[in-house]
């Protein structure tokens, strides 16, 4: 696809994976909408790449109206969106000082599983109204984030892994649904990415999660998922599934 002149619009991206997908979309000529929790962070990391700052709440639905309104006033309709929006939380179900909170199980919920649900049917709404840019009839792709903990769950992630097993299950249902807008709908599943959580782990920690992931022994980078992003923005034909970013890895219990 030729993002020349074409509106992004990227979740979470003043850091990490969101930063880089961001930049390489922008560097493809795309005008860019970045949306963060900091606003502040947005701002500052648009100005470098002449796009547009906003701050979001992507969980909350007043928040992202408006963001999407502001960011299509700005740019124009989204011909990419990708959601990178997301948190995450080490709880057991029952641990020492009793059961999961429930308050906390809701809000990576909100954040991770609706917010990923409500920027979509969001930007879709507006992505229907764009001109066809192929012979088949493409209007534009959504590409939203999950994790390899969908499948491989460790102890302690029940909410973050219910909340990306619900990514994961949203994706084929929204494919189909918006299949008759020339809207296509992707998931990526990174394992170990070194964002800025795992960024901030003293190196020996880094090296010796990267030595878990069978090839390459080591932690994968926000320009590769960026890179996935551009090829699923490339190529028409990827629809409706998820692709793992993981280097073979599979998580073990613990």
């Amino acid at each position: 696809m030729n993002l020349n002149n074409e509106t992004a619009l990227v979740t979470g991206a003043a850091s990490g994976m969101g930063a880089a997908t961001a930049e390489a979309l922008a560097a493809r000529g795309a005008r860019v909408a970045i949306l963060d929790l900091n606003e502040a962070a947005a701002k500052a990391a648009a100005g470098k790449l002449g796009g547009v700052g906003i701050g979001c709440d992507v969980s909350n639905a007043d928040s992202a109206a408006a963001a999407l309104d502001e960011a299509v006033e700005a740019l124009g309709a989204p011909r990419v969106v990708v959601s990178c929006a997301g948190i995450a939380l080490a709880s057991r179900i029952v641990g020492r000082e009793g059961p999961h909170d429930l308050a906390a199980y809701q809000q990576v919920i909100n954040v991770n599983l609706i917010g990923t649900f409500n920027i979509l049917r969001l930007a879709a709404a507006r992505m229907m109204d764009q001109e066809t840019v192929s012979k088949s009839g493409s209007r534009g792709v959504i590409i939203n984030t999950a994790s390899v903990a969908a499948y491989e769950g460790q102890v302690g992630q029940a909410a973050y892994s219910s909340s990306k097993g619900g990514v994961v299950a949203l994706t084929l249902p929204a494919a189909r649904e918006l299949a008759q807008f020339g809207i296509r709908v992707m998931t990526i599943a990174p394992g170990l990415i070194r964002t800025p959580m795992l960024g901030g782990l003293p190196e020996e920690v880094q090296e010796s999660l990267g030595s878990q992931v069978p090839f390459p022994k080591r932690l994968g980078q926000p320009e590769e998922f960026a890179s996935l992003v551009e090829h699923i923005v490339d190529n028409e034909m990827l629809n409706g599934d998820v692709i793992r970013l993981d280097g073979a890895i599979r998580m073990q219990p613990r």
